[in-house]
């Protein structure tokens, strides 16, 4: 194990591989360390993403393809039906991955790039120095060193620590999380074409039930529900209870629990000699959770900023803040427009969900825009009509705050 570094990456996700090969590219010496002993185990969301989004990072592989959907069908709490085309159903819609291959993948291709990749290798706490961040303690196999580096990049997922050792609020109420709990369930027949939605406050309270066709008769048969809205019911229970009485005939083959973030931007995500990306930055959608494009898209602005520090022989906040700059002004605008959706939906009754559907059901979704779907959703009821000029309202007011605070910074 070398002792130096130009950087250091904790966290062997989608967002540290993309991370350290765009870093690696560019001629620099790095490390990409992962506390498992498998890189892509246990997967922890539903593996879905837009596919456009994703070509913009590695080329598909149809050996961790699993389906390749043309749509999403949402279904109220009554069973009425909404059906969307991929175009407009979001980012979690596209491709549904087989994790566990995507992500060694992303990592091998870090590897080919000249990181130096090791797994079962879990960071400790940083090295701090004259307030700047200049390397990580780490064990490994038993044995605890330091590796010594002019930043370190923090992708250490929801759970982050290296954003907490270096003085980041990453701190999250129960409104700001997701409890999610997903099976893996073989012997069921699923349409490989779409991904499937439920929403009803009985089964998933401010959240949402989901399944994700994985090809030969199975699929990723999900839960997502707001900590502070689900009370005392358990994730893992109202999934169960879902899946035996919708797919009695189903086998459980996997399961794995966690949490999302779904607060919104935060204030801050560098240090002195630090960036954190994905997950450890709240990166994720406050609507879906989903986070994997986001996690890749500000790992390679962060790459991008971290060899220009190092090459300007500058690595303080200041150098550093143009990452801030470039996601806040790009993914972090969009984050917050959802957060303000989010916060509406999570407030609706089943009676207001069965409304906002129904006045869907005949709707083309060919081509939409989010401010003509939240139109559509809510014109045929008044209450409704009304709390969503409300969020038009928030809406154009962070539309203008996002306008102002960008011209001030230019």
């Amino acid at each position: 194990m070398k002792d130096q570094y130009d950087v250091v990456i904790v966290g062997a996700g989608p967002a540290g591989s993309i991370a350290a090969k765009n870093i690696a590219q560019k001629g620099l010496d790095v490390l990409l360390i992962e506390k498992r002993q498998e890189i892509g185990d246990p997967v922890r969301c539903a593996e879905g993403v837009g596919k456009l989004h994703l070509r913009q990072h590695i080329e598909p592989d149809p050996r961790w393809i699993c389906a390749d959907v043309k749509g999403s069908r949402i279904f109220s709490p009554d069973g009425t039906k909404v059906e969307m085309a991929e175009e407009v159903s979001g980012g979690e819609v596209g491709y549904v991955l087989e994790r566990k291959l995507f992500d060694r993948a992303l990592a091998n291709e870090a590897a080919c790039a000249g990181a130096d990749v090791m797994v079962k290798t879990r960071a400790t706490g940083l090295i701090i120095e004259d307030d700047f961040v200049c390397g990580v303690k780490v064990m490994y196999l038993g044995v605890e060193s330091n590796i010594r580096c002019k930043i370190v990049i923090g992708a250490d997922g929801v759970e982050s620590k290296i954003g907490r050792w270096a003085g980041i609020d990453t701190s999250l109420k129960p409104s700001d999380i997701e409890t999610c709990a997903q099976y893996l369930v073989a012997g069921i027949e699923v349409d490989q074409d779409y991904c499937v939605f439920y929403l009803g406050n009985e089964i998933a309270p401010a959240g949402y039930i989901w399944i994700f066709p994985k090809g030969k008769n199975q699929a990723n048969v999900g839960i997502g529900i707001l900590g502070s809205k689900s009370g005392k019911k358990r994730a893992v229970t109202l999934l169960t209870d879902f899946v035996n009485k919708n797919m009695p005939e189903g086998k459980i083959i996997e399961m794995v629990v966690g949490g999302v973030p779904v607060c919104g931007t935060i204030e801050r995500t560098i240090a002195n000699g630090l960036m954190l990306i994905g997950d450890a930055a709240r990166q994720s959608d406050p609507i879906t959770g989903g986070g994997i494009i986001n996690a890749m898209d500000a790992a390679k602005m962060a790459a991008e900023i971290a060899v220009k520090a190092i090459a300007a022989g500058d690595v303080s906040t200041n150098m550093l803040k143009e990452y801030e700059r470039k996601w806040h002004s790009t993914l972090g605008h969009e984050i917050n427009n959802s957060l303000i959706v989010k916060e509406a939906f999570t407030n609706f009754t089943d009676e207001e969900l069965n409304s906002l559907a129904y006045s869907l059901k005949d709707a083309n979704f060919t081509s939409m825009s989010l401010l003509d779907l939240l139109y559509a959703l809510f014109k045929a009821n008044k209450k409704l009509l009304w709390d969503l000029r409300v969020l038009f309202k928030d809406v154009l007011i962070n539309e203008i705050d996002f306008k102002r605070e960008f011209k001030d910074n230019v």
